[in-house]
């Protein structure tokens, strides 16, 4: 079970790590496109109401990222989310059973061993909090 559990954690961590740099790469498009059409194309004084638009959108998106998971929106809190939700399918689609999983754990080693709810460490170097 460790090792199915070490290649389901590999797997989700590779799939997030692809949506981010996917999520880098759509921002940096967009930015490129704003600069083309504040520079060249129009003019800032067309400009500025959709930049400020697109602003608050996406601060609107983070605050709605905050209620829906009373975590900060922030990167690590982005990717922890994910990270659990792509856990989360992949035991799923694996026929992994957690409980099972932590129960031997706890056999194994009981004052030692973490009780793993659905996250993993966290690759940031310190383990993610649970509210």
């Amino acid at each position: 079970m460790e090792k199915l559990k070490s290649a389901i954690d590999t797997r989700a961590n590779t799939l997030v790590r692809r949506e981010l740099w996917g999520g880098l790469g759509f921002l940096v498009v967009q930015t490129m496109a704003l600069m083309r059409l504040t520079f060249w194309e129009l003019t800032w004084d067309v400009m500025e109401p959709i930049c400020f638009y697109l602003t608050s959108t996406y601060f609107m998106a983070g605050y709605a990222f905050f209620l829906r998971t009373s975590k900060e929106p922030s990167f690590e809190g982005f990717y922890q989310n994910r990270f659990s939700t792509k856990q989360k399918h992949l035991m799923r689609l694996h026929n992994f059973d957690i409980g099972k999983y932590n129960e031997l754990r706890a056999k194994c080693s009981p004052s030692t061993t973490p009780n793993f709810d659905s996250l993993a460490a966290s690759p940031f170097g310190h383990s993610p909090q649970h509210n």
